[in-house]
């Protein structure tokens, strides 16, 4: 169990380092010179399609926000790692076998979205340079479709959804062979 005073100082720890790193990163963007097209090949603002607009030199500020990120990834990454070695450690001293199962479920659920998080930010933000028509779309997967599996994830290890989905299945297989 955590104790409230933790959890303020994990939840203002998280609001201040979320803050400082976009202050860093708006700062820098907002100090530029800009001409030329005004639009940005991206559906959301981020600074690296911001930074693709800059008449200047990027390559430092580039460097500045692919160092500020990989910290923040890296200090997040190495929290959720620490805290699943912990949950694994506490899943290893349940007695019963289905008790072990249903945890390490439980686990896995976290791990895929947590995965389905990371892999495209990694993808996108700890390249430097990195300014491909690509990044868009991986951007689409840790914005919305990420979010949209979350439910999907989470429910699939509800027993009422999976019948469901069992007995759809079976009406579809059924439906076929007619």
């Amino acid at each position: 169990m955590m104790s409230g005073r933790v959890c303020a100082l994990l939840a203002a720890g998280t609001w201040l380092s979320g803050s400082l790193h976009s202050a860093v990163q708006t700062t820098l963007t907002f100090r530029l010179p800009y001409c030329g097209p005004s639009q940005v090949q991206h559906y959301f603002c981020d600074a690296p399609p911001i930074l693709k607009l800059a008449c200047a030199d990027t390559s430092a500020i580039e460097m500045v926000i692919f160092v500020n990120i990989g910290v923040v990834a890296s200090g997040c990454f190495l929290l959720i790692v620490l805290s699943y070695v912990s949950i694994v450690c506490s899943i290893l001293r349940i007695r019963t076998s289905e008790g072990r199962h249903r945890a390490f479920q439980t686990c896995a659920s976290h791990c895929i979205v947590v995965l389905c998080f990371f892999v495209p930010c990694v993808f996108i933000y700890l390249r430097p340079g990195s300014r491909d028509l690509m990044d868009g779309v991986v951007a689409v997967f840790y914005t919305v479709l990420t979010p949209l599996l979350n439910p999907v994830v989470y429910t699939l290890r509800n027993k009422e959804v999976k019948k469901a989905l069992l007995k759809l299945k079976d009406q579809v297989v059924h439906s076929q062979s007619e």
